[in-house]
C-alpha cells in the first residue's frame, strides 16, 4: 500500500534551463535564519524578518483590546479561508497602542474549558521565534473566550496563490522557495521540542509583507483541548491517524508531502491518486500545466521523489525534517530575486511613524540642558569643547610616583582625542579616548561624556548610553552625565526614561546653582 518511488527519467519532461546558473553549479548557501538566538542577544536582534520589526514577547491581551483591534470582531475582518463552516474564525486587526497588524484566532465557546491549560499551551507556542513562521505574540482568556494573537501576514495563503490565482501562477523557483522555507520552519519547531503540527496544509502557509512564505503558528495548537487534529478532507489525512487517531512527527511529514504535491500540481490531488500517477509514470498529468514546462527535469524528479517518500504508508519509511531541508537547500535558485517580485506583488514600503516630540522637562534648563532637550548634537559638541575638563577637578589625585611613562602616554592619547574631538573626527576621537580609558590610571567623566557624544554622532546610541552611565559612576551628581543619558535614551526611542533623566539633570543643576550662590 506504500506510495511508490518516482521513476521519472531525464527526457520525460520538457527541459528549460533556469537563467543565470551554470550546469552543475550550486546556488550560494542559504543559512537557516532562526530567531531563537535572541535568547543570547539583546532584544533588538529578535526580528521577525519581514518588515524588520521586532517580535514582542508573548503576552496576555484583554478581550477589550482585541475587540477594539478587530472592530468588534466584525465579519468583514474575517480572513479564515474556511469561512463560517470552520470551528473557529481568524480575524485581521490592528492594535491601538502599537499600530501592529495582527491576526486573531477566536475559538468556539468552551473549546478549551480550562483557562490555565490554554494559557500554558499558548505560552509554550509563544516561546518559538523564527523568521519562517508567523509568530504567536499573545493570547486571551476572558470568561469562556479563548483567543490567540499572531503576526498578520497580508499576502494571502499558498492555497490562494496555487488554486485561485488571478494575475500569474507561482513560478518554479518560488515553489521551491516555499517548500524550503516551510521545511526550515518545521525543522526549527522539531528542534525546539514541538514537532507536532495540526492539520498542516496549504492554507497554513502564509505570505508576509515581503512575499516570503511563513508557517502559521496557529497549527501548533489544536482547535480544542480534546479536539481532532485534522479537520480537512479525510483523503488528505495520514493513514495512521485514521487508524488510531494519534498524531506523530511522522504524520506531519505526510501532511508536508501533500503541500509538496500541491506545489507540483497546482491543484488538490488526493495522495492516493498521486501515488498511482507516480507509480504509473503519469507525470505530465501530475505537473502543473500552468508552469508550461519551465522547470529543470532533474529538480522536478527530485521533488516528485520527495513527495513519494513523504507519502509512504508506513510512518517509519518517511524522511525527517532534517532530510527535507538538506534535499531542498541545494535546489534554491534565483536567491538574489526577492519573493515579492516572484509573487508579483508591490514592494513593501515601511510606514514612517511621525517623529516623537522631545520630552519637556519640569525645571528651567541650562544651555547644555536646552541643547540636549532638542537633540542638538552640534550644540552639545560645542559646549563640551568650551567646558574642556573643568568638571574633572578633584576626580583624580595623583602622586609623583604615578607620573610614569605610561601616564604620559595615556595623557598624550587623551590629547590626541581632544584634537580629534574638536575637529569633529569622531571615529579617531573614540579610538584615542578608548586608549585613555583602557589604561585605567585616571578616570575622567569628561572623557566618557565626550566619547558618548562621539558614539551618538556615529549612530551608536547603545554605546553612547553606556559611556554616559560611566560618567555618572565617576561623578554621581554631574548634570552632564544625566543629560547625555537623556539624549541616548531618546535616540533609543525610550522617551519616558529620557524625560526622567532630563528632569533629574535639571534638578541637579538647580541644586548646584543654589550651593554656589553667596
Amino acid at each position: 500500500m506504500g506510495c511508490c518511488r518516482s521513476s521519472l527519467r531525464t527526457g520525460t519532461l520538457p527541459v528549460k534551463k533556469p537563467p543565470g546558473r551554470a550546469a552543475g553549479a550550486l546556488p550560494p548557501h542559504r543559512p537557516s535564519l532562526s530567531l531563537n538566538q535572541h535568547q543570547a542577544r539583546p532584544p533588538s536582534a529578535a526580528r521577525a524578518g519581514a518588515a524588520g520589526r521586532e517580535v514582542p514577547a508573548v503576552k496576555e491581551f484583554s478581550l477589550e483590546e482585541l475587540r477594539a483591534a478587530t472592530g468588534g470582531f466584525a465579519p468583514e475582518n474575517i480572513v479564515s479561508e474556511s469561512g463560517d463552516k470552520a470551528p473557529n474564525f481568524v480575524y485581521k486587526g490592528r492594535l491601538e497602542a502599537s499600530r501592529r497588524a495582527i491576526a486573531v484566532k477566536k475559538f468556539t465557546k468552551m473549546a478549551w474549558p480550562d483557562a490555565k491549560q490554554f494559557a500554558e499551551e499558548a505560552k509554550g507556542v509563544g516561546k518559538l521565534r523564527h523568521c519562517r513562521m508567523a509568530n504567536l505574540i499573545g493570547y486571551c482568556c476572558d470568561g469562556d473566550e479563548r483567543l490567540l494573537v499572531a503576526e498578520f501576514m497580508p499576502n494571502d495563503t499558498l492555497a490562494k496563490h496555487l488554486f485561485h490565482w488571478e494575475n500569474q501562477t507561482l513560478e518554479w523557483a518560488m515553489r521551491l522557495r516555499v517548500a524550503y522555507y516551510i521545511a526550515e520552519a518545521l525543522e526549527y519547531c522539531s528542534s525546539e521540542g514541538r514537532p507536532l503540527y495540526h492539520d498542516l496544509n496549504s492554507y497554513r502557509v502564509l505570505f508576509d509583507e515581503n512575499g516570503d512564505p511563513r508557517l502559521s503558528c496557529f497549527g501548533l495548537m489544536k482547535n480544542s483541548r480534546d479536539g481532532k487534529s485534522y479537520s480537512t478532507n479525510l483523503a488528505y489525512t495520514p493513514p495512521e491517524y485514521l487508524r488510531n487517531g494519534r498524531v506523530t512527527s511522522e504524520s506531519i511529514i505526510y501532511s508536508y508531502g501533500t503541500i509538496l504535491l500541491d506545489l507540483l500540481s497546482g491543484k488538490r490531488i488526493p495522495p492516493s491518486r498521486a501515488c498511482e500517477m507516480i507509480k504509473g509514470n503519469n507525470l505530465q498529468v501530475l505537473m502543473d500545466s500552468h508552469l508550461e514546462g519551465n522547470y529543470p527535469t532533474e529538480e522536478a524528479t527530485t521533488m516528485v521523489d520527495l513527495v513519494s517518500q513523504c507519502l509512504q504508508y508506513e510512518p517509519r519509511d518517511r524522511p525527517n525534517t532534517k532530510k527535507l531541508v538538506s534535499v531542498l537547500e541545494p535546489m534554491q535558485i534565483k536567491s538574489e530575486v526577492p519573493s515579492y517580485e516572484m509573487l508579483g506583488i508591490p514592494k513593501h514600503e515601511e510606514e514612517e511613524e511621525p517623529p516623537t516630540p522631545p520630552p519637556q522637562p519640569q525645571h528651567p534648563l541650562s544651555p547644555m540642558g536646552e541643547a540636549c532637550s532638542r537633540m542638538d548634537l552640534t550644540a552639545i559638541h560645542q559646549i563640551l569643547v568650551n567646558t574642556h575638563y573643568r568638571d574633572d577637578e578633584g576626580t583624580n589625585e595623583l602622586s609623583f610616583q604615578e607620573w610614569t611613562q605610561q601616564m604620559r602616554d595615556m595623557l598624550e592619547a587623551r590629547k590626541r582625542g581632544d584634537f580629534a574631538f574638536r575637529d569633529k573626527d569622531f571615529k579617531a576621537a573614540i579610538d584615542c579616548y578608548t586608549q585613555f580609558v583602557d589604561v585605567g590610571t585616571m578616570v575622567s567623566p569628561t572623557v566618557f561624556a565626550r566619547r558618548s557624544l562621539c558614539h551618538l554622532m556615529s549612530d551608536q546610541p547603545d554605546a553612547a548610553l553606556r559611556d554616559a552611565m560611566q560618567a555618572q559612576c565617576v561623578y554621581p551628581d554631574w548634570p552632564t552625565a544625566f543629560y547625555m543619558q537623556a539624549v541616548a535614551l531618546s535616540k533609543l526611542n525610550m522617551q519616558s526614561d529620557a524625560m526622567d533623566m532630563l528632569n533629574e539633570a535639571s534638578q541637579l543643576e538647580e541644586k548646584r546653582q543654589k550651593n554656589t550662590k553667596p
